[in-house]
């Protein structure tokens, strides 16, 4: 019965938005990404490099939007780097991924050690109180969890709702959209492709940036070692079981959120070891993954490295030869 009435409560809603926030940031992100061709596995990289960014910009800064804003710019360069490596180098961009989110874990924790030694840990910076939504945050039960969370909270929510509309309601979003579907026509069609994939795999960047800033300046208000603990990589599993659509991965997010928050009220009821509970999120995402996703099917074009003249030179091709 103790168990049943954790549904019932709503500081479980509330930890599950909180809890869901990095990971609808950063899955929101992914969509950017995959949408526009590059498959984007560095989410895990990037969110690490903005959650110790974000706490240096605020410690060294003592502002917490500074901090924000620094997040931001640290996973800006990862993600440039992901950019790079993925459409002007192209290699294998799984390999890129794995590379780069080694990379992140070796950069943060030679940083961190580095600039606060050791004990560090305790070292803390501003953060984010909730924002309290006049007279609506006073409502019973939905009060405290839809209007009483921190900022990047509701800037996750706008993030999504102004994404969805830019991907299925502007001409911008078309082509993004067809960058990831067919690259070569949108390329005979005059469109830049490279441009567009550039600007979206940068775009994801600054979103995981928000993702990780989430992380350290909500609450926690501090860094150590591998703090994403593979949050990039239940984001990306959100990504794919929301069919790569924004509000589908932010739902699928929620749901991992929900997971989270169950796992940590579940601790005080049931005596068994903690780490069995710490592995729920990550169950969860195994079976939404494995039984749910169905032959769920990305952009075509996703994970191709795309040459700019291709499309050009068959179009030339086929009028030559009278498009036989």
């Amino acid at each position: 019965m103790e168990f049943l009435n954790i549904f019932f409560t709503p500081d479980f809603y509330s930890a599950t938005f909180r809890l869901a926030t990095p990971l609808m940031l950063a899955a929101l992100g992914g969509v950017i990404s995959e949408r526009s061709g590059v498959l984007n596995m560095a989410l895990e990289g990037q969110i690490l490099m903005g959650a110790f960014f974000g706490y240096l910009g605020s410690y060294l800064f003592q502002n917490v939007w500074l901090g924000v804003l620094t997040a931001m710019l640290g996973s800006l360069f990862l993600a440039a780097l992901h950019a790079f490596m993925s459409i002007k180098v192209k290699v294998n961009q799984v390999v890129s991924a794995v590379g780069l989110n080694t990379l992140a874990l070796g950069i943060t924790s030679t940083l961190f050690r580095f600039l606060f030694g050791t004990d560090s840990q305790m070292a803390s910076c501003p953060g984010m109180m909730n924002l309290d939504i006049s007279v609506l945050s006073d409502l019973p039960f939905v009060g405290p969890v839809l209007f009483s969370q921190h900022p990047l909270t509701y800037i996750a929510v706008a993030l999504l709702i102004l994404l969805n509309l830019f991907l299925f309601r502007t001409s911008r979003g078309l082509e993004l959209r067809a960058a990831g579907e067919n690259p070569q026509a949108l390329d005979v069609a005059g469109v830049d492709v490279i441009r567009i994939r550039w600007l979206a795999v940068l775009a994801t960047g600054l979103f995981c940036g928000l993702a990780g800033a989430s992380l350290t300046l909500t609450g926690l208000n501090t860094f150590y070692d591998n703090l994403s603990s593979g949050r990039g990589f239940i984001a990306y599993a959100a990504v794919v079981f929301g069919k790569w659509t924004p509000v589908g991965a932010a739902l699928a997010a929620i749901l991992f959120g929900a997971g989270d928050a169950l796992q940590l009220r579940m601790q005080t009821i049931f005596d068994i070891p903690y780490y069995f509970y710490m592995m729920m999120p990550y169950l969860i995402t195994f079976f939404a993954l494995v039984f749910f996703m169905g032959a769920a099917k990305g952009p075509a074009a996703n994970s191709i490295p795309f040459e700019k003249d291709k499309g050009r030179r068959g179009s030339a091709r086929r009028s030559r030869t009278g498009g036989n």
